[in-house]
């Protein structure tokens, strides 16, 4: 047997990671954050105190990276070519897309959006989930802005919060969500 590549313990890595990050959800999820320790993540994952800390230096920082890896997925599809201005097509492109990864892993949405919402996590990630937000706000605002809005910040408000709705309904109930419905309603009102 060969020694393993850079690449293969990359890999491992990243499957661990990926590992110790759903069990921390569903503890979290279970416990709620202040009650979780990385010493309940590590014995549910099936691997040492010691090891885990080679992966996060905290709970914090672990909670910090799940967050932030969910909220990467869908600022990727928004506005793909990040050139700053949203097309009809590219707001479609991220209506479809962002469906199809929440219907990729409905379990870890599931978590990912219960957790999120505890408070102890918000205050964690307020400053950095703002800092990512306001830059998509921008792009929002000028799109609706250049479709007339008596209000383009209002509309924003309301388009993010419905999207948010609509994702955690979908992951909630996918079987009876009116997707197609709703993805053809989100269209007309974009």
């Amino acid at each position: 047997m060969s020694p393993r590549t850079e690449k293969q313990f990359e890999v491992i890595r990243e499957e661990r990671k990926a590992q110790i990050k759903e069990v921390a959800l569903e503890i979290i999820f279970e416990e709620g954050f202040q009650n979780t320790s990385i010493s309940k993540i590590a014995k549910r994952a099936g691997i040492s105190k010691g090891l885990l800390y080679n992966y996060y230096k905290s709970k914090e920082d672990m909670i910090r990276e799940i967050i932030f890896d969910g909220m990467e997925k869908f600022m990727i599809i928004f506005d793909p070519n990040k050139d700053g201005v949203l097309t009809d097509e590219e707001a479609r492109f991220f209506i479809d897309e962002m469906f199809d990864i929440l219907r990729s892993n409905i379990k870890y949405w599931r978590l990912y959006f219960s957790v999120m919402l505890q408070p102890k996590v918000m205050l964690l990630i307020q400053d950095k989930f703002m800092e990512m937000m306001g830059p998509l706000m921008n792009i929002l605002i000028f799109y609706f802005s250049q479709k007339g809005s008596e209000n383009p910040v209002v509309d924003t408000r309301m388009v993010i919060a419905m999207i948010d709705g609509f994702a955690f309904h979908f992951v909630l109930d996918p079987k009876h969500f009116p997707l197609e419905e709703i993805k053809k309603r989100l269209y007309k009102l974009i």
